[in-house]
C-alpha cells in the first residue's frame, strides 16, 4: 500500500519540515531552503536545475517510454510573522515564521519524490516545480519570465495548500474558478492641516478618510450580483501623529479580491469613483494609485480534465463527493494562477485537521500530511502517467 512505504520516509521527513520551519526564508532568499531540496533530489537520482527566479528549483524524472509531462509544484517561501509557538522547532528568525505550511508543501514534495524514485510506477515524465516567493512579488511569475515552461515544458499541472480546520487529508476541488484576484491599491486623501483646535480652519482628511471606509464596504453589497464573490478589505489606515494636529494626507491601504474579469473591472472602478466623490464631499482630494506599495495576482482557474483527475483520485480513495465538491472558489489568493494561464491545471485544498488557520503566529503545519500528502500526489502521478 502507498501509505505504508511513504510511513517508511516519515521520521526523515519530519526532521526535514522541521529543520525548514527553523529556518523560514522569504522573497527570493530561499537559499539554505532550496539547497536542501536540490541536495536531498540529487541524491535520489532526479535531474536537477535550480536557479530559476534565483531561488526556484525544478527537478525531473523520467520513466518508460511515454512523451506525456506533468507537473506539480510546492512553495518554499515563509511570511514577515513572528512566531508565537513555543515548539522546539520554532522559527530561528524573529519576524520570520512558516505560517502558511509552505515547509510541509516543499516536504510533501519530497516524499513523493522518495515514493517515485523507488517505485517507477509510472510512464512519462514528473516534473517537481519548488517556487520561491509566492506570499509576495509574484514567485510564479518569476519563474515564468525566467523560461520555467519553455526550459521543463508540461502537459499539464498541479498545486494544493493545506487547509486548517478541514479534515485530515480531505481533498477539496472544484473546476472552473477556484482562487482570487488579489489586488492591493493605495488611495491617498489630500486636505489641508492645521491646528486641532481650529478646525474650521483646515480640511480635514481623517474624516473624509472615514466617510471613503464605510462607502467601499457598500461595492460587494450593493452593486454586485449576490453570485459574485468578491471582498474589499481596507487593511492600513495612515495619517497624521498627534491627537492636536490635522494632517495634511491620510493614506489608505486596500485589498480586493474577486474571481472574474468583469466583477474585478467594476470594483476598481467604484472604488476610484468613490473615493473621489466622498473626499470631494469633504473638500478633499483623492488620488488612487495602483503603482508603489500596489501588486496584483490574477484569479486562478482550474481546467475541467485537471479537476475531474484531481477529484476521481480522492473518490477512488474513499472519500465522500460531498465533502470532495466545493460550493465556490477559495477567497484567497494564489500566485499559481500565473501558471494556470499557461498550462492546463488544477489547484485543490487538503485538510489539515484542527488548529490554528493560515497566517497564524500560532500555526504549525500537521506532519500527519508527509504520509497523506505524497500517497495522494502518487496516487494521482500513477493514474495519470499510467503504465500499459
Amino acid at each position: 500500500m502507498i501509505e505504508d512505504l511513504l510511513r517508511k520516509y516519515q521520521p526523515e521527513l519530519t526532521l526535514i519540515r522541521q529543520d525548514l520551519h527553523a529556518h523560514p526564508e522569504m522573497l527570493f532568499q530561499e537559499e539554505r531552503t532550496a539547497r536542501i531540496v536540490a541536495d536531498e533530489l540529487s541524491r535520489i537520482g532526479f535531474e536537477v536545475v535550480t536557479g530559476i527566479a534565483k531561488t526556484g528549483v525544478v527537478a525531473s524524472i523520467t520513466n518508460g517510454t511515454s512523451s506525456r509531462v506533468i507537473g506539480i509544484r510546492a512553495d518554499m517561501d515563509a511570511l514577515p510573522i513572528h512566531e508565537q509557538t513555543n515548539l522546539p522547532y520554532a522559527s530561528r528568525y524573529p519576524g520570520k515564521m512558516h505560517a502558511c505550511g509552505h515547509d510541509g508543501h516543499t516536504t510533501m514534495l519530497l516524499g513523493l519524490a522518495r515514493f517515485l524514485a523507488e517505485t517507477r510506477n509510472f510512464d512519462g515524465t514528473v516534473r517537481l516545480i519548488f517556487q520561491p516567493s509566492e506570499e509576495d512579488e509574484g514567485g510564479a511569475m518569476k519563474m515564468i519570465e525566467d523560461g520555467l515552461f519553455e526550459r521543463f515544458p508540461c502537459d499539464r499541472i498541479f498545486a494544493l495548500h493545506n487547509l486548517p480546520g478541514e479534515a485530515e487529508g480531505q481533498i477539496l476541488v472544484r473546476p472552473g474558478p477556484i482562487t482570487a484576484s488579489c489586488d492591493v491599491l493605495t488611495i491617498v486623501i489630500h486636505g489641508v492641516g492645521g491646528h486641532g483646535a481650529l478646525p474650521h480652519k483646515s480640511v480635514d482628511p481623517i474624516v473624509a478618510a472615514s466617510s471613503v471606509v464605510l462607502a467601499l464596504q457598500s461595492i460587494v453589497s450593493r452593486n454586485l450580483d449576490p453570485h459574485d464573490p468578491a471582498v474589499v478589505t481596507v487593511g492600513a489606515i495612515n495619517g497624521g501623529s498627534m491627537a492636536t494636529v490635522i494632517p495634511e494626507q491620510v493614506r489608505l491601504l486596500v485589498g480586493i479580491r474577486t474571481v472574474t474579469k468583469a466583477v474585478r473591472e467594476l470594483v476598481l472602478r467604484r472604488i476610484q469613483d468613490l473615493a473621489m466623490a466622498h473626499a470631494k464631499s469633504y473638500g478633499c482630494s483623492a488620488e488612487v494609485q495602483m503603482g508603489v506599495d500596489s501588486w496584483s495576482y490574477p484569479a486562478g482557474f482550474n481546467t475541467a480534465d485537471e479537476a475531474a483527475l484531481v477529484r476521481q483520485v480522492a473518490l477512488d480513495m474513499g472519500q465522500d463527493p460531498e465533502k470532495i465538491d466545493m460550493r465556490g472558489p477559495f477567497m484567497f489568493s494564489e500566485d499559481f494562477s500565473a501558471m494556470q494561464e499557461v498550462v492546463p491545471s488544477c489547484y485543490f485544498g487538503l485538510g489539515a485537521g484542527p488548529g490554528p488557520m493560515l497566517h497564524d503566529p500560532g500555526y504549525n503545519f500537521n506532519d500527519a500530511l508527509l504520509v497523506k500528502g505524497p500517497a495522494f500526489w502518487a496516487r494521482l502521478v500513477e493514474k495519470a502517467l499510467p503504465q500499459a
